[in-house]
């Protein structure tokens, strides 16, 4: 006889094979994702092919770019790429040239990127911010990151779709929603949010659009995405990454950094684009402190004899992410790692000084970046885009430009409110903050949940955070680093490592011994919210 469990199990089977073969309704049908020749491929495995004549640079590139058009553009219609690179091709040719010669710039030589639609790059795409204001801006020359790619030989194959004005442009808004690109999906269940504001960047990645991605963060706009769409993400700290050729929002907080689908990828990007550039002056701190390898930390036993902080304060928010913050803990635990709880870091005043930051920082930092773009720039003061967003019929539709207009209030970085503001949010989320706390228990990182899982994606009501943990390193300036954590009902959770500044080595060590040891990393199915929730209906059944 066949059991109730086993019948059941029977069933649950053909329910997911009818699953994967409907098309939703109004939808192309895609390919499951083990088709596509080079999902959740790394880097190495890319460059041994490319070594051993398996593929070609042109090959590589071209296929992501048939899948962007595939998936991106039409079913399941992801909206997380903008535009592509129309010369991504011959870009291709010209690197596969080099190889024949062989010659190879390094380990990115050949490596298609995606980065976020708020980083210049001097060459037939737009740099737009998502704003329809911008729709038709191009930039006078590459930012000093397009650069530092470039000459590492990776393709930058499109510009990705983020939350307008990287969040920070009005209330209710829809994390991963442009005026130019559209709301963005998660691709692990479509109904769900990206979280933004590098939410294209994020959902490439995850979706097996492009090998790697850049993404900028001011405030958890690089490791919430990273946590929605099951990817590792890494928020260096301000200054190890140059931010000229930018769109800014705070000269103190902003950063740029690498999402990619496992840290040793994120770990190469990362050393391709540090270094010193003297057109941003915060990179000057960071002179002997960065370094061109940081795959060198990543150890297997890396957790052997750590002092890792648990952060407790985002905990009580979800019963589920907490399931998965106590297993995280036990697994370090069995691998050498002592956990100390920690219940706060900074105070609630912090997160006042920062905003107020934030608001001077932005009128002076984007009426600084029209001014780069030149005589013709579509919009020369944060006053005229004020302006233009009343007149367009799409940039109001669905929330306000409430920020911009208090940032455009404010007076200069001289006033004595910012100053006494950015005194304040410096001296508290550092020296009476996180150097503070890792002090008093002699840590080495502390550890939190990155953030819940992603809510329904609602243009009415806006964002429906939950909880997470980015604000004590954002507002220091410090680095953080974010990896899968787990799963719950199908939807990617993070967890989050973050530490002093500079301190990226020994997070990188920590991560990838808990990425190593753990593999939680699934690729998304790109599952319709009646479908994903068959599923788990089907799973508490089988449970029972």
């Amino acid at each position: 006889m066949i059991s109730m469990n086993k019948i059941r199990m029977i069933l649950g089977i053909l329910l997911l094979l009818q699953i994967s073969c409907q098309s939703p309704p109004g939808e192309t049908r895609i390919a499951d994702s083990d088709s596509f020749r080079f999902s959740e491929q790394e880097i190495s495995h890319i460059q041994k092919g490319y070594k051993e004549g398996a593929f070609t640079i042109k090959d590589v590139v071209q296929a992501y770019l048939d899948r962007i058009e595939e998936i991106d553009k039409k079913g399941p219609t992801l909206n997380s790429i903008i535009q592509v690179n129309p010369d991504a091709v011959q870009i291709a040719e010209e690197l596969d040239r080099e190889i024949c010669e062989g010659r190879s710039r390094g380990p990115l030589h050949g490596i298609p990127v995606v980065l976020k639609d708020n980083i210049d790059t001097h060459d037939k795409m737009a740099t737009t911010a998502g704003s329809r204001a911008l729709r038709d801006s191009y930039p006078l020359q590459d930012s000093f990151i397009a650069r530092r790619l470039r000459s590492a030989g990776a393709v930058i194959i499109g510009k990705a779709n983020l939350s307008e004005w990287a969040n920070f442009r009005g209330e209710l808004s829809s994390s991963g929603w442009s005026g130019v690109g559209g709301q963005v999906k998660n691709p692990y269940i479509l109904s769900r949010n990206p979280c933004g504001s590098s939410s294209g960047s994020a959902v490439a990645v995850s979706a097996n659009l492009t090998m790697i991605a850049i993404g900028t963060e001011t405030n958890g706009s690089i490791v919430c995405p990273s946590n929605s769409n099951g990817i590792v993400g890494i928020k260096p700290t301000v200054g190890l990454v140059s931010r000229s050729g930018i769109i800014p929002i705070s000269f103190t907080q902003d950063t740029a950094g690498p999402m990619a689908r496992t840290v040793r990828d994120a770990a190469i990007c990362l050393g391709a684009i540090v270094g010193i550039d003297s057109m941003d002056e915060k990179t000057l701190a960071s002179r002997g402190r960065f370094f061109a390898d940081y795959t060198q930390f990543l150890k297997e036993d890396g957790l052997e004899g750590k002092r890792i902080g648990l952060y407790k304060a985002p905990l009580g928010n979800n019963y589920k992410v907490d399931t998965l913050i106590y297993e995280a803990v036990e697994f370090l635990k069995s691998e050498g790692a002592e956990i100390i709880e920690i219940e706060e870091i900074s105070r609630d005043i912090v997160d006042g000084y920062s905003f107020e930051v934030m608001l001077y920082e932005y009128k002076d930092g984007l009426n600084r970046y029209f001014r780069s773009l030149g005589p013709d720039a579509p919009v020369k003061s944060l006053e005229e885009l004020i302006a233009f967003n009343i007149s367009d019929p799409i940039e109001l539709r669905y929330f306000n430009q409430r920020y911009l207009e208090m940032a455009e209030e404010k007076g200069d970085l001289d006033s004595r409110e910012y100053q006494e503001a950015l005194s304040g949010m410096s001296k508290g989320s550092r020296e009476e903050g996180i150097d503070r706390v890792m002090d008093e228990n002699n840590l080495d990182a502390i550890m939190a949940p990155t953030g819940s899982p992603a809510w329904e994606t609602d243009l009415i009501n806006g964002d429906s955070f939950q909880l997470g943990s980015s604000s004590p390193a954002a507002m220091a300036g410090y680095p953080n680093i974010t990896v899968p954590m787990g799963y719950i009902d199908l939807l990617p959770v993070g967890l989050s490592f973050f530490g002093r500044a500079w301190s990226e080595p020994v997070l990188l060590e920590i991560a990838y011994a808990y990425e190593n040891g753990t593999r939680h990393r699934r690729s998304p199915g790109f599952l319709t919210s009646d479908q994903a929730g068959q599923i788990v209906d089907h799973r508490e059944d089988t449970e029972k």
